[in-house]
């Protein structure tokens, strides 16, 4: 009886379509194991999963108000996420010119994951205490601070793409919480200011590579090799796809990364236009429950950390889709519940498990 009370508690809304996002990305997974002959991903993806659903459980149990009534908790988790960043550039073994990811036994741990949550939770307990005073541009700046500081570590791994959206969760949960017009003009300014700057000095010669390929995808057989592929791998799917397991550029070995950053392509190909829009539908209600819970929330700290989680699933869904539909240069950025990866994929069930835990005490 207990189990059964607990479970009808559980929003089912944003638990369903997480689950079924999931499914699409294991019968991606799948084909690129069976174009390898080597299930290893396949395999190890549904363990992911398994932990992530537990965690997600595990987590509802507890009140998530042990989070917005302790400053001290939230700055630890900031500390050791930074920690974790810096540490990269030392400990983390080098794989295809960057240090992304911590090597633990045959599994990886890539920090980005856990700065992402703990970044969301940190700007939901900044900007619920200070709602009232959101038309002080001082506390943009300070809020933009802590964003700064990881950000700065994980470009310089480099990674352009998590610094995105480490920048989008900021200017995301500043709209949420009311900036006012002004203030968004100048930091529009100020960001193409830097961008200019980081053109100029700080990105590297491969990621303006990607950029200018973006524009002019005329280099086939160097740098606008992946976006060429994806655009293949989109148009043959048609509109009934494929079939599993049955998609030529993945199953020849000329998608890119068809696991991780191009598995939308994979989809695309294999389930054609009916199997994207049904994709897309999934996706669009697990954001659209996941913003109804922050609608209905009666504090702001829950109302800001379910936008936060929405404002990353929106990001990372948009990016990724615009890289593979080549409207976006590559970046990098994983498609959430979908793309192989355990940090990922384990993160965002304990995002889920928060807001379990805020649909419960209501």
């Amino acid at each position: 009886m207990i189990f059964a009370s607990y479970f009808k508690k559980l929003d089912w809304g944003i638990l369903i379509p997480a689950v079924l996002l999931v499914c699409f990305g294991l019968a991606g997974i799948y084909s690129t194991c069976v174009a390898k002959n080597n299930f290893g991903n396949f395999e190890k993806q549904i363990i992911f999963f398994a932990v992530g659903f537990a965690v997600m459980l595990l987590i509802s149990l507890f009140d998530y108000r042990i989070l917005r009534n302790n400053s001290y908790l939230i700055l630890i988790l900031y500390a050791i996420c930074l920690l974790l960043l810096a540490g990269l550039h030392f400990f983390a073994p080098m794989i295809r010119g960057t240090r992304g990811w911590y090597k633990v036994g045959l599994l990886s741990l890539d920090p980005i994951e856990p700065t992402k949550l703990v970044l969301v939770i940190l700007l939901a307990k900044y900007f619920s205490m200070r709602h009232v005073e959101m038309y002080k541009f001082k506390h943009i700046l300070f809020s933009g601070i802590y964003v700064l500081l990881p950000a700065m570590l994980i470009f310089i791994k480099p990674d352009l793409g998590g610094t995105m959206v480490l920048l989008s969760i900021w200017l995301g949960t500043l709209f949420v919480s009311g900036i006012k017009v002004k203030h968004f003009l100048i930091l529009s300014l100020c960001f193409m200011v830097l961008a200019g700057f980081a053109w100029g000095f700080l990105l590297k010669d491969y990621q303006k590579q990607r950029i200018t390929s973006f524009l002019f995808p005329y280099d086939y057989l160097g740098a606008s090799w992946s976006q060429n592929q994806t655009r293949i791998s989109v148009g043959s799917g048609q509109i009934f796809g494929q079939g599993l397991a049955k998609g030529s550029q993945v199953q020849y070995g000329f998608l890119p990364e068809p696991h991780t950053d191009f598995i939308f392509s994979v989809i695309a190909e294999e389930w054609g236009m009916i199997g994207v829009l049904a994709l897309f539908f999934v996706y669009g209600f697990l954001v659209w429950r996941v913003l109804k819970i922050a609608i209905e929330s009666q504090s702001n700290f829950p109302r800001l950390f379910a936008s936060g989680f929405a404002i990353i699933l929106t990001a990372q869904f948009f990016i990724n889709i615009g890289m593979n539909l080549s409207l976006l240069p590559v970046v990098g950025i994983y498609l959430p519940f979908i793309s192989y990866g355990g940090s990922g994929l384990i993160g965002n069930f304990v995002s889920l498990g928060i807001l379990q835990s805020i649909k419960i005490r209501k």
